[in-house]
């Protein structure tokens, strides 16, 4: 048997946050079982119940009882997908990730497929692309879009179903919503990216955690990984360069106003203004910088040390 006992470390560790989800765990758990069986390697499935009101917690442990490969997890408030993989990894054993949810929207027949360039040594992460009909298909592109113009990373679904190794997990900042942007943020570290299609099924239960509302976070979320990445490690850029550019445009604009005044010999109080705001808001911008980098240096500091501990385990 492939499938992860107690007294067997796993391979692949299949990570399924859980919210609300008591008609489909039951399904899942069963479709997860007969994809990993036949599987050369062992595998386990960790469930995450994140704060689940509906009965979610009694399936779980009926379920975990009843298969030894299944392990849970359990938040005692809803925390939010990004916390449940965190939660997830932490308690998993294998080297090996699977971003899973338990809607049954993605088949768990997926996994070995998503897995495989990873094992094979390819691949550090593998995200699925969507086949077949979903909701807000049109949001999802727009939102795709956008991350490969930003981010230049050229994979079609950025937000789907992904397989990465624990060094990935490792690296990413603990934010709210930010697993959204695995892809891009491992990119930007330098793992080795990969797609394989996945197939999507209609919801059988249950209903969707994600509505429209969620679109104005999505985009400043975007924007704010974005920021992080073109100038989290040197801010000075972004706000010095924006503070001289304004400060510049303050002292051109004074001297128009000089040259009204004193050769055209009539002046406009507007402009003074004008200055007063273009300069005090570039040395605002040059102090942020300051800030920023002392930040930025805090940050590597907290990374080198990390290294170390690291290292020094791994001896």
């Amino acid at each position: 048997m492939s499938l992860a006992t107690p007294a067997a470390t796993p391979e692949v560790s299949v990570l399924v946050p859980a919210k609300d989800e008591v008609e489909n765990l039951p399904e899942f758990v069963r479709q997860a079982r007969d994809a990993l069986l036949p599987l050369p390697y062992a595998a386990e499935v960790v469930v995450i119940d994140d704060g689940s009101r509906d009965g979610t917690a009694e399936a779980l442990r009926e379920l975990a009882a009843k298969h030894a490969f299944v392990r849970v997890i359990t938040h005692r408030s809803q925390r939010g997908i990004a916390d449940a993989l965190r939660s997830g990894a932490d308690a998993a054993r294998g080297r090996v990730l699977v971003f899973y949810p338990a809607d049954l929207q993605y088949s768990p027949a997926d996994i070995p497929g998503l897995v495989a360039p990873i094992l094979d040594g390819e691949a550090d992460i593998v995200t699925g692309t969507k086949q077949g009909h979903y909701d807000r298909r049109f949001v999802s592109w727009v939102y795709n879009a956008l991350c490969r113009w930003l981010f230049g990373v050229r994979v079609t679904d950025l937000n789907s179903v992904k397989a990465y190794r624990r060094e990935v997990v490792d690296g990413l900042p603990t934010r709210p919503d930010w697993h959204r942007f695995m892809v891009v943020i491992a990119a930007a570290q330098g793992f080795r990216l990969r797609e394989h299609p996945v197939s999507l099924q209609p919801r059988r239960a249950g209903r969707s955690k994600f509505g429209i509302g969620r679109i104005p976070v999505g985009v400043l979320d975007l924007v704010s990984v974005w920021f992080q990445l073109r100038f989290g490690r040197k801010p000075m850029l972004f706000f010095g360069v924006t503070g001289a550019a304004l400060i510049c445009l303050g002292g051109a604009v004074g001297a128009y106003a000089l040259v009204e005044r004193y050769v055209f010999d009539h002046g406009n109080r507007a402009f003074l203004y004008l200055v007063l705001l273009l300069v005090i808001a570039g040395i605002a911008l040059f102090g942020f910088g300051f800030v920023g980098e002392m930040v930025a240096e805090m940050r590597e500091e907290l990374r080198e040390l990390l290294r170390r501990q690291q290292d020094h385990r791994d001896r």
